[in-house]
């Protein structure tokens, strides 16, 4: 997907919400348990209801990876799932690899070819010939991780070398590898206090920011500080959509704060 097509969407929607596709075993409804791919059949009712207040969608592989072969096969599904009914949406992997050049480069082909996610987010710490591999595919893009959003951030991130703070340094060593068309950056909603710096130094990239919701982050905060004329923000919920309810309502309880959500964004794009 390309930048404007991705902006095209937020302005037909009037959202900018990513939904988390983070399956929990022990969270999902009981009652898909008998089902026989229950990952699958949970992410699907989570789309189907939630699709039409969402540009994105975000699978942690993690949560896949998890549950071995069964968890992967349920990934694939997920991600032809996503590209066969909602084609006009912006998919991403998260994946955070980042590795030596090669392997950099295999991890992209699984996800950005294999399985043909839009976007994977990647670890920037081993430096540009581990990020660079992920940028040489067509319409995809790389998440860089730059702030994030857990209270470990502060043991590295904040960290300063000279008069530069290493998340800084991340962002402005960053932009000589991609642009604004291939490279985003996860920039906490905890973090917003920030925001206008980060602004700053990269004034046309798109952030995902996850923290909304569950982690407490204010979404009016992250658009004063964060929206640009392009919007330039996906702002992820995960646990407070997918597990409004742990019933047989589930779907239809996601569906309502994902359209909360989704009236709060359009009011603040207006």
């Amino acid at each position: 997907m390309t930048r404007q097509e991705l902006i095209a969407q937020i302005r037909i929607k009037k959202s900018f919400l990513c939904v988390g596709l983070d399956p929990d075993m022990e969270k999902i409804p009981k009652h898909l348990l008998v089902t026989e791919d229950p990952v699958f059949e949970f992410n699907k009712q989570v789309i189907d209801s939630t699709k039409e207040y969402c540009v994105a969608y975000k699978p942690n592989t993690a949560f896949y990876e998890a549950l071995g072969v069964k968890g992967w096969t349920s990934l694939e599904k997920t991600s032809l799932y996503l590209r066969t009914h909602c084609p006009n949406h912006f998919s991403i992997a998260d994946a955070k690899r980042g590795d030596i050049g090669n392997t950099s480069s295999m991890y992209a082909k699984a996800f950005l070819e294999n399985m043909d996610f839009d976007a994977i987010t990647v670890a920037p710490y081993m430096g540009e010939d581990s990020v660079v591999p992920f940028l040489g595919h067509k319409n995809k893009w790389v998440i860089l991780l730059a702030l994030t959003s857990n209270k470990g951030a502060f043991d590295f991130q904040i960290l300063k070398s000279g008069d530069k703070t290493l998340f800084t340094k991340v962002l402005q060593t960053s932009m000589a590898w991609g642009n604004a068309e291939n490279m985003m950056y996860v920039v906490g909603a905890t973090k917003t206090e920030m925001l206008s710096e980060i602004r700053k130094i990269v004034p046309n990239h798109f952030l995902l920011v996850p923290g909304v919701g569950a982690q407490g982050g204010s979404l009016a905060e992250v658009v004063k500080y964060g929206m640009i004329e392009d919007c330039g923000l996906l702002i992820n919920a995960s646990r407070s959509i997918i597990y409004a309810s742990s019933g047989t309502d589930f779907a239809k309880k996601a569906r309502e704060e994902a359209k909360r959500m989704r009236d709060e964004m359009a009011a603040l794009l207006r």
